[in-house]
């Protein structure tokens, strides 16, 4: 039995065979932090349904994709850490301003949380909150990014997803 990520390789792989586009690139970070001995991670709402996300965007200019989570942390969630190596990715339908919707790639970075900023770009578009991973993958609607965040333990050399 194949998994449900291996299943959309196999289909992104001919996908591109038969020249479709390949989906565009886009950047998150997964704010966590370590309270009382107990791994905690941030989500925040998105700005036009106010489901539960990760703070993600895409990449500007030449930009790395751990820069852009970086960035991304601080103008969306208001918080600065010590960023890791990547440690999965999901794809998902972004609704665009002209209706349609364009298949991104999303990377994920875990970001060690460190400081968080009281006041920050988008404080007046989203809520941010912390949860326990598990109740955090509940709140996802992407079941590879629920994945991700369920399995995530607070080492990022150690998730398997």
């Amino acid at each position: 039995m194949i998994s449900r990520l291996e299943r959309i390789n196999i289909i992104e792989w001919f996908r591109r065979l038969f020249g479709g586009n390949p989906p565009r690139i886009q950047a998150a970070a997964l704010p966590w932090r370590r309270k009382h001995g107990t791994v905690e991670v941030m989500l925040i709402t998105s700005r036009n349904t106010g489901r539960w996300i990760l703070p993600k965007g895409w990449p500007e200019g030449r930009e790395a994709l751990d820069q852009t989570a970086m960035r991304e942390a601080l103008e969306e969630a208001g918080v600065e850490g010590a960023i890791s190596g990547e440690i999965g990715r999901y794809i998902y339908g972004k609704e665009m301003s002209s209706g349609f919707r364009s298949r991104c790639e999303v990377a994920v970075f875990p970001l060690e949380v460190k400081r968080e900023v009281k006041r920050w770009p988008e404080k007046t578009q989203r809520a941010r909150r912390w949860f326990v991973p598990e109740e955090a993958a509940l709140l996802v609607v992407e079941p590879d990014l629920s994945r991700l965040i369920g399995a995530f333990e607070g080492n990022p050399r150690k998730i398997s997803a």
